[in-house]
């Protein structure tokens, strides 16, 4: 568990009692001093991360020769690996590394991967040769896909390292038990998602640009040049960090909850909960040292019963004399059990997500394949594919700026109530805003395959500016379904269990990758047998496929979602919303007194 403990004083010659964490300049550590240099090692990092995933699409397509199935799977899974290896890079930093060698490992990986991607950009027996795109094209060998998927490999290795780590590090450098330290702590997310906006636009729009227009070799060297920047900047500032011991991770509480019932399986738990309390191992919660927040005591639940065996006492010699379990692994606290059926009980939730983000992971895979099929010449200037992405990002931050600014004070102005959109409304629009996607994304398709057959043409002569409405309606399923999906997992666990909510949301995204690569390869098995018919997905050229009858199918899986939401899973969100609305009026009676 990511907890605000004890502080490991880098200095060794200065004393443990001393009350301020002191660099050798006698200066103390921490606060703003540290984070200049945090947020220059995260703004480098991001603009050259988040250039490669906008292009890397692109690049396979016209570097590598990669037919649909396989640049599908190449991008699906790397984009998965990169977001799945976020838990183990959670459960390295809490519990044997600690943030900062994680964070610098994790860096130092990512500059090995993007290395190695520039490599295959400026060295071209790294590739296949380049073939017209009428033309049968040749695939890439085994070999120049092997150090290819290595730089991938580092990449997300990369990524698990910083992910769940960056965030958390900088909040480290504030001592949040003081106001003071709360002020500095919000004004520095402020600023961490300043920087992540401004690197996110120079990558989505100078170095794009110049990957796609000017030379890849160039285009990928600028981000090289950055993580190395990062790396070293991240360094520099080593002094004047506050670095804190490793103390555990949730992740390991819920292994040994798991361990223990299952070794437990054939014991029997009472019905009443009265007398089968009595028997369970009930410490008192660990405090949490060093920190605002108070490690709360979850009461007893009587859902998924089974588990309760992990914290049943069958013996009293699993208890040492103080009362304390000899063997986590063998008996656990009803306190880890309930965060587990915490968890558990926010899958039906957590699935509605997955599905949903399933629309997402397709305008990055195939929304960007269809750009570059199409006319991508404005007035004289030639619009990279991967420009497409900025859509998304401009409807996001409208939307909520409309929302916050606009929307709330009008309906505060007109019932005196802040009446915010609940959680179950917001992740029903983002199905429906999932549902209109690929809705639009099929007939689009469908307009411009026929367009460019008609023409005899690889590509369309449709503008590429016909894309804008389905990558738009992509930005608000992120700007309603995500953002309400990491406010439900964030919101529903407590304070000691908050970094695990960040953790499974990497989580969900990674899964509907999996699930999108998945979904491919089945669909491409089962219409390649179609004799006489043109398959839905494969091959080089997407005139020669039915792509639309993918999204289309895509399309009715979103609609079982919203059934399975509508009348199953919101549910589970009807509490939460029941509580913020609560809450909500409590605060408007406080500011009309």
């Amino acid at each position: 568990m990511e907890n605000d403990i004890h502080t490991d004083l880098v200095d060794q010659h200065h004393s443990p009692s001393s009350s301020n964490c002191l660099s050798k300049s006698n200066k103390p550590k921490g606060g703003w001093r540290s984070i200049k240099y945090i947020l220059g090692n995260e703004t480098f990092e991001k603009l050259a991360s988040m250039s490669l995933i906008a292009n890397i699409t692109v690049y396979l397509r016209t570097r590598y020769n990669m037919n649909g199935i396989l640049l599908v799977n190449v991008v699906s899974i790397w984009s998965g690996s990169s977001n799945l290896t976020s838990i183990p890079g959670a459960l390295i930093s809490d519990t044997y590394l600690g943030r900062f060698y994680t964070l610098l490992f994790g860096s130092i990986a990512s500059l090995l991967g993007m290395g190695i991607i520039t490599l295959t950009a400026g060295i071209d027996k790294l590739r296949p040769p380049a073939c017209n795109k009428q033309a049968d094209c040749v695939e890439p060998k085994g070999w120049q896909l092997s150090i290819l998927y290595a730089g991938l490999a580092l990449l997300a290795i990369g990524s698990g390292g910083i992910r769940p780590c960056n965030i958390a590090f900088g909040a480290d450098q504030f001592d949040t038990r003081t106001p003071k330290g709360k002020t500095q702590l919000e004004s520095f997310f402020n600023w961490w998602y300043f920087s992540f906006t401004v690197a996110l636009v120079i990558a989505l729009t100078v170095v794009v640009y110049i990957q796609t227009n000017v030379s890849w070799v160039i285009g990928f060297t600028i981000p090289t040049a950055c993580l190395f920047l990062s790396t070293v900047i991240f360094l520099i500032g080593h002094h004047t960090y506050i670095i804190k011991k490793p103390q555990g991770s949730v992740f390991v509480d819920i292994a040994k909850v798991v361990t223990a019932a299952c070794r437990k399986r054939k014991q029997k738990v009472n019905d009443g909960q009265d007398s089968a309390e009595k028997w369970f191992y009930d410490p008192p919660p660990s405090p949490l040292p060093e920190s605002d927040s108070q490690n709360v005591k979850l009461p007893h639940t009587v859902k998924f019963r089974c588990l309760d065996k992990a914290a049943l006492i069958t013996d009293s010699t699993e208890l040492d004399s103080q009362g304390k379990a000899k063997n986590n692994w063998r008996l656990c606290s009803i306190q880890q059990v309930e965060q587990l059926k915490m968890l558990l009980g926010m899958v039906p939730v957590w699935v509605t997500g997955i599905v949903c983000f399933l629309a997402m992971d397709q305008q990055n895979t195939i929304g960007i394949l269809q750009a570059i099929q199409m006319n991508k010449t404005i007035q004289n200037f030639n619009l990279p594919p991967a420009w497409m992405g900025l859509m998304s990002m401009i409807t996001l931050s409208l939307w909520i700026f409309i929302y916050e600014r606009v929307l709330l004070p009008l309906t505060h102005k007109i019932t005196g109530k802040k009446q915010r959109l609940t959680m179950t409304q917001r992740v029903t629009t983002g199905i429906v805003m999932a549902i209109v996607t690929l809705t639009i994304s099929g007939i689009v398709e469908r307009n411009r395959r026929i367009s460019a057959l008609e023409h005899g043409s690889f590509e369309s002569p449709l503008s590429i500016l016909l894309l804008l409405p389905q990558f738009a309606f992509s930005g608000l399923i992120e700007a309603f379904a995500a953002v309400a999906l990491m406010e439900f997992l964030t919101t529903q666990l407590p304070e000691s269990m908050r970094t695990v909510s960040g953790a499974i949301f990497f989580l969900s995204l990674s899964i509907a990758s999996y699930m999108n690569s998945l979904l491919v390869n089945i669909i491409h098995v089962v219409t390649g047998k179609n004799n006489g018919q043109a398959p839905w997905l494969g091959g080089t050229d997407l005139n020669k496929n039915t792509v639309e009858y993918f999204y289309f199918l895509v399309a009715g899986i979103e609609v079982l979602n919203l059934l399975y939401f509508t009348f199953f899973a919101s549910r589970y969100v009807s509490n939460n919303d029941a509580k913020n609305e609560k809450e909500s009026e409590n605060k408007d009676m406080e500011e009309s007194v």
